[in-house]
């Protein structure tokens, strides 16, 4: 099954984006991709290659981006629990699927809740914050 080219795109501007924060690596539990930093999870990118829909799940731990996040159409509270931790899932190959813009500042959203402070000072250090 083909990944609609513009949700590909999208994904790979997230994934580039995630792994461009302090600190941060890909690894492949579960066969599919998430960044890690400090050996934990801030958003669990998914597989590229069709078989499951394309999408991302970051922790959101602000209400209103939580709120806009599964506002977004197929998102929901991620499984296993997860869900009640803040965890949402939003799909990409919807039509109105949120922009890269802004699932990048989600992913950053959720490297700040999971990434040490350390590390968080060194992001802010980058954008002049």
């Amino acid at each position: 099954m083909a990944v609609p080219r513009n949700a590909l795109k999208k994904w790979e501007k997230v994934r580039a984006f995630a792994l461009g924060l302090p600190g941060a690596a890909e690894e492949f539990p579960w066969g599919e991709s998430v960044a890690k930093v400090n050996k934990k999870v801030f958003v669990f990118l998914g597989v590229e290659d069709g078989s499951y829909p394309l999408g991302v799940t970051v922790k959101l731990k602000d209400e209103t981006a939580r709120a806009h996040a599964l506002a977004c159409p197929g998102a929901e509270p991620a499984g296993y629990g997860l869900g009640k931790a803040g965890w949402v899932s939003i799909p990409l190959e919807q039509q109105d699927a949120p922009a890269a813009e802004v699932l990048c500042d989600w992913v950053e959203e959720s490297y700040r809740v999971i990434a040490p402070k350390r590390l968080t000072a060194e992001l802010d250090g980058r954008s002049g914050r």
